[in-house]
């Protein structure tokens, strides 16, 4: 069912705008990618998911009725399929808010066809994405929390740690106890794709790189990781 055990992503396109719907279709067909279905808003886009069950929903956030942000929420609440935000408003306030409803990833509508097609394929395979425009923001959050590497008190709490939810604490606790995806899995009673899906909400949400990254955002300096 994952999106790493297939060599196409099945990927869902919802936008409020056929045409935009049209385009994507094309650009990521052309890089080899499957879409498997559409949506014209953020109702539709929840219903089609659970129907078809795509590796990733590539999600616009302004859409009429149920918005994509809402969508996301849902979505990745039940552990449908990873979300990957698409939007042509390079604002804070969506970004932050697509990170906090669980967007594995986040891009900008003008974002070339080769970038957006692997971005997918990052998604799909339980990996973080954030747009270069918004990366740099986030590491600027991060690097005001980040302590002298002098200093012996403990590191505070990450950006964005708050904004994790119950279950994606508990993944975090198993991350930072070297629990693998299965491993991890199995203790909470949920699949491996969704365990997939928390991670890359996790690594967003703290400006992690890596799983490794964001268990030693946890980590005071010179102790053991631990959420606070």
């Amino acid at each position: 069912m994952s999106g790493a055990e297939r060599t196409s992503p099945r990927v869902l396109i919802a936008d409020d705008h056929a045409m935009i719907r049209e385009g994507l279709r094309m650009i990521l067909e052309r890089q080899g990618i499957e879409v498997v279905g559409e949506a014209a808003d953020g109702a539709a886009a929840e219903g089609n998911a659970r129907a078809l069950r795509p590796d990733v929903v590539l999600m616009d956030l302004r859409m009429p009725g149920t918005d994509g942000i809402a969508a996301t929420r849902r979505i990745v609440d039940e552990g449908i399929a990873a979300v990957l935000a698409l939007t042509s408003f390079d604002e804070d306030e969506l970004v932050f808010a697509a990170i906090r409803a669980g967007a594995a990833g986040f891009l900008l509508k003008t974002t070339e066809a080769a970038p957006l097609a692997e971005a997918v394929r990052r998604v799909a395979a339980g990996e973080g994405v954030l747009d270069p425009r918004v990366t740099r923001r986030a590491l600027a959050a991060l690097a005001d929390a980040v302590p002298d590497p002098a200093s012996t008190v403990a590191a505070p709490a990450p950006p964005g740690l708050e904004a994790l939810t119950e279950r994606e604490r508990q993944v975090l606790a198993g991350l930072a106890e070297g629990g693998s995806n299965a491993r991890i899995a199995a203790a909470l009673g949920i699949s491996v794709p969704t365990v997939k899906t928390h991670v890359s909400s996790i690594l967003v949400k703290l400006g992690a790189e890596s799983r490794t990254h964001a268990v030693a955002l946890l980590r005071p300096v010179g102790g053991a990781a631990r959420l606070p």
